[in-house]
C-alpha cells in the first residue's frame, strides 16, 4: 500500500497478488472494479473513487478519499492486512515492468512511438491532437529507442548515465536501479535505433566514470508484456 496526497485529496494505492481479495474486506467494490474502471463508492458514509488501476506491474487498485478521511482509510487497508511501502518501493516494481515515468522515460520530445508504446495511440479515432505528428513518425521511424540493460552485481544504474559502443556515446539512462527480483542493476535507456536494431551491438554504461558491460533485456524485465 502506498499513499500519497494532492490538495484535498488523497490516495491509495493497493498493488500485488492479492490486493483485490484484501480490499474487498474493506468494501466488496474495491475488489470488483474493472481492470482499468474507475467507480465511485460509498465507505463508511465517506465517498471514494476505485480505479483498477496501477503502477506497479501488479494487480491492483487505487482509492482515493477526502483528506480528512486519509487516516481512518490507512487504518482499515492496514486491518485488512496490506505492508505499506513507499515510492521508492514502487519505483524498483514500476522499473522491473517495464512501466516509463513522465520526466525520465517520458516528456517533452519523446513519443509513445520512441517509447514503444504504440498501443496506447488510439489510432483508431479519426482525430486527436498530434494524430499528425505520429502519423508522420511512424512513417519516418525513430531516431532512438527505448531499450532494457542490465548489469552483473547490485550497483544501480542511474539515470544520465551515458550508453557508449565502442567508446561512442549512442545513448542515455532515463531509469535505472537495483532489481531485488533479479539480483542485479537494471536500466531503461534511449540508445540510437542503428545500435538497438543490431543485434551484435555491445553496450556498456559509464557509471561515475567507470564503463561497466551491460548485456541488452527484453522488456519487461519482470513479468508478461507491459501491454
Amino acid at each position: 500500500a502506498a499513499a500519497g496526497v494532492a490538495g484535498m485529496i488523497a490516495s491509495r494505492a493497493l498493488q500485488g497478488p492479492h490486493a483485490r481479495s484484501f480490499a474487498a474486506t474493506i468494501h466488496p467494490a474495491f475488489g470488483s472494479v474493472a481492470r482499468f474502471g474507475v467507480a465511485a463508492v460509498q465507505w463508511n458514509d465517506v465517498a471514494c473513487v476505485v480505479a483498477g488501476t496501477g503502477y506497479t506491474g501488479e494487480d491492483g487498485v487505487e482509492v482515493q478519499v477526502p483528506a480528512t478521511s486519509a487516516a481512518s482509510m490507512w487504518e482499515a487497508i492496514i486491518a485488512a492486512g496490506f505492508q505499506p511501502a513507499g515510492l521508492g518501493a514502487r519505483d524498483t516494481l514500476r522499473l522491473e515492468a517495464g512501466l516509463p515515468l513522465h520526466g525520465h522515460d517520458l516528456g517533452p520530445g519523446i513519443t509513445p512511438l520512441d517509447a514503444g508504446l504504440h498501443w496506447v495511440v488510439g489510432w483508431d479515432k479519426p482525430a486527436f491532437r498530434g494524430r499528425q505528428a505520429l502519423a508522420a513518425h511512424q512513417v519516418r521511424g525513430s531516431q532512438r529507442v527505448l531499450v532494457g540493460l542490465a548489469i552483473e552485481g547490485r550497483q544501480p544504474p542511474r539515470a544520465h548515465s551515458n550508453v557508449v559502443v565502442d567508446g561512442a556515446v549512442v545513448g542515455v539512462v532515463t531509469s535505472g536501479n537495483f532489481s531485488p527480483v533479479l539480483g542485479c542493476g537494471i536500466a531503461m535507456a534511449y540508445v540510437d535505433a542503428s545500435k538497438a536494431r543490431d543485434e551484435t551491438t555491445e553496450f556498456h554504461l559509464d557509471i561515475r566514470g567507470r564503463t561497466v558491460p551491460a548485456r541488452r533485456v527484453a522488456l519487461p524485465f519482470v513479468g508478461g508484456r507491459r501491454s
